[in-house]
């Protein structure tokens, strides 16, 4: 069996960004459907200005839902989030954490999630403006990297701990599944 070259993932992030966010709206529409009997409205953001990528809307609960991602075994341990979401309805960061499953040939999920519930903001302005600013990835030309005052950088203890499936993602999303 061979495994992937790290450089393909390199050299190819945005198709797996896309590919990623595809995954995730796979799994969530057809927990929507096929579990909760419910139906999921998906709006993509043109430009990623606003701080979010995704609109979704079901059983009356908009979300503004910014999608990060890395690798079940990256060292990540924070992630850049635009101030931007906070001022969005409910706005949430959702982190997906992806691993190859060689054998079936398909890319596994688990979730971590950053926000309040449906209808509450993404979190207190006193608690976002407590994270650090992020800085840009590349320096000037002495090497200086100036600071992006939009951007705050969201240490992963804040993000809710692994939310092993999509079923209790669309509870954190839009409220437990009606009865």
């Amino acid at each position: 069996m061979t495994t992937r070259d790290s450089r393909v993932d390199y050299t190819e992030s945005s198709f797996r960004e896309k590919l990623l966010e595809h995954v995730f709206v796979s799994e969530l529409l057809q927990e929507a459907w096929l579990n909760r009997h419910q139906t999921v409205e998906v709006l993509r953001s043109e430009v990623d200005a606003s701080g979010y990528d995704l609109v979704l809307e079901c059983n009356g609960v908009m979300r503004h839902v910014q999608l990060k991602s890395s690798k079940a075994d990256a060292k990540t341990s924070k992630q850049n989030v635009n101030i931007n979401l906070a001022e969005k309805l409910s706005g949430c960061v959702v982190w997906l954490v992806f691993q190859e499953d060689a054998t079936a040939k398909r890319l596994k999920l688990h979730y971590l999630f950053f926000g309040g519930g449906p209808g509450r903001p993404l979190c207190e302005d006193e608690k976002l403006n407590s994270f650090k600013v992020g800085k840009h990835a590349k320096g000037d030309a002495s090497g200086h990297k100036s600071e992006r005052p939009s951007i705050r950088v969201i240490p992963k203890r804040e993000f809710l701990p692994e939310i092993l499936g999509i079923a209790e993602l669309m509870d954190r999303l839009f409220g437990p599944a009606p009865r």
